[in-house]
This record gives C-alpha cells, sequence and structure tokens, in this order.
C-alpha cells in the first residue's frame, strides 16, 4: 500500500504542474455553448469493442480513495446501498467503478444483492503486479463481490512506459481469465503519459480508464495531448472510460462546464463520478442533461 500512495501522490505532482498551462488552453471550455447533441447519463453506451453494454455515467466509488477506504465507503453501507439504488432505479444507472484499494468491493456486493446482475456492469482494479498475486486477486475480487464474473478488471496506476513488457506475466493472467469466463474484457488505468502512451499501442488493452478534465488536474498531461492519444486508442476500438472530470473536486463548484468538456472532447464511451449523496448524484445527471 506504501507503494500506492507514493505513486499516487507522484502522479498527482505531476498533474498539478500542468495545471497553469492547461486552464489557459482550455479556458473557452468554462464559458462554451451547450453541446449539439443530447446526452443522458442513462444512455446505453458499448465500451469499445469488448460489447459490453451498459450506462454513460459510472457510478463511481473511490473519491479520495486508498488504503481500503474512500468518501463512498466512509458514509456507511446502509447509505451506499440506498444510494446505488437510487442510481439505478431513478437514474439508470448500471455501471459500478471499484477497486481493491477503495475498499468497496464488499458496498458493491451489497448493492448487487438487490440488483439484476446482467443489468449491471462491475470494473474493479487490481494493484499486483505479480502473476500469482493477481490469480490470488481474482479469486478474492469475486468472493467479495458476490459474483461468479467480474466484467472489467483493470491493472491499476500504471505509471511505467515499458509496463506492457514489465507486466506481461500479469496481462497474461488477466488473457488466461477472459478465456475462462472469469472476466469479460481486461485493460489498464494509467497515471503517466508515457503509460498511456504505451496502452495506446497495446492490441492487449480492451478497456483504458484514462484522466481528462478541461484544467489538466491530476491528470497525465495537458488536455489537448491526452485527447490526441485517446483519439488513437478509440479509432482502434479501445473502451474508453474517463475519470477526474472533475479533477478531483476542483471543478465540483462547476459540474455543468467539466461534463460538457468530458461529452464534448468525442473521446470517451463513458465516464465515472463517484456521488456522496442523493442530491449529488441527481445533480450530476441533470447536468449531464443539460450539457
Amino acid at each position: 500500500m506504501q507503494r500506492r500512495e507514493f505513486l499516487l501522490k507522484s502522479a498527482q505532482a505531476v498533474g498539478a504542474a500542468f495545471l497553469s498551462r492547461a486552464v489557459t488552453v482550455n479556458a473557452a471550455w468554462l464559458h462554451a455553448d451547450p453541446l449539439s447533441a443530447k446526452f443522458k447519463a442513462s444512455d446505453e453506451i458499448v465500451l469499445g469493442h469488448t460489447g459490453i453494454r451498459t450506462s454513460r455515467l459510472a457510478m463511481g466509488t473511490g473519491t479520495i480513495g486508498g488504503g481500503g477506504a474512500s468518501n463512498q465507503t466512509r458514509i456507511g453501507m446502509d447509505a451506499f446501498v440506498k444510494l446505488a439504488l437510487n442510481g439505478y432505479h431513478e437514474n439508470g444507472l448500471r455501471f459500478f467503478d471499484t477497486a481493491d484499494g477503495y475498499g468497496s468491493h464488499p458496498y458493491v456486493a451489497a448493492a448487487l444483492k438487490q440488483l439484476p446482475r446482467d443489468k449491471v456492469t462491475v470494473l474493479t482494479k487490481t494493484d499486483t503486479r505479480k502473476a500469482a498475486g493477481v490469480r490470488a486477486d481474482l479469486d478474492r475480487y469475486r468472493k467479495e463481490l458476490g459474483v461468479d464474473m467480474i466484467d472489467i478488471v483493470l491493472i491499476h496506476v500504471v505509471t511505467e512506459a515499458d509496463w506492457t513488457t514489465r507486466y506481461r506475466p500479469v496481462m497474461d493472467v488477466l488473457s488466461e481469465a477472459k478465456e475462462k469466463g472469469i472476466i469479460r474484457a481486461h485493460g489498464v488505468s494509467c497515471h503517466t503519459i508515457q503509460a498511456l502512451r504505451a496502452a495506446a499501442a497495446s492490441p492487449w488493452v480492451e478497456v483504458d480508464l484514462a484522466r481528462l478534465n478541461p484544467i489538466g488536474r491530476y491528470m497525465d498531461a495537458d488536455p489537448d495531448t491526452v485527447i490526441s492519444v485517446l483519439k488513437q486508442m478509440k479509432d482502434q476500438g479501445k473502451g474508453i472510460v474517463g475519470m477526474k472530470v472533475l479533477g478531483q473536486g476542483d471543478l465540483r463548484d462547476r459540474p455543468g462546464e467539466a461534463i460538457r468538456f468530458a461529452l464534448g472532447s468525442g473521446v470517451l464511451d463513458a465516464f465515472t463520478i463517484g456521488a456522496e449523496s442523493k442530491a449529488e448524484q441527481d445533480n450530476l445527471v441533470e447536468h449531464i442533461a443539460a450539457a
């Protein structure tokens, strides 16, 4: 866990270095006209060529997440389940974004007990970098989530430019898990531009979780650079899920503009935002409709 915290802090520092330039480059997005196309949080989207159909907005469970906890787990089990059920029944959200490091697997499992499993997509992530450890993770994750199959598993917080070589044994385990029906798709969550470019070049990557917002906060590079790489991914049929859409809270008071930027970028199939209350979740859904 110390390694993960170090990587997170390093990645955040890189993102902060881009902030001042990104604000200048993309300031127009904070005052842009509404988009011509109409969007809804509940829109059914397909993640690249995976065949996985789910909602445009994912219910994030890792706000300020790490060390086995997040803002979503801190609200308590009952409140979390009520929030998840509100997302599904009232707002049409069918996509859970979770991770081992957030400690949210048991919370998602409690919600899944009250939802039709075949209607819900579950994405989780592993911080493990050894093949045997990832095999053990997959068994544990399924037990924690109360499922036989996990829709998407990502290698989490990847920073190395050579990760597709360095972590080939991990990739092979996830490929084998897909062949056995243990998972439906595999991919990566990148935290440097070098790792993101390697992901774009790798045919193994089926789903990428990418940081994107108009001010470049906590991102791998400035927004224009990241979008150019994500366009390459999209052209190859990779599924792309946006994260840090609100700049890890820096755009929390301007969600409409941030969401409009995400939708208008043209590179995201879906995006994940972690709401912490029904009011906040409903507000996000309204902003997507108003974009």
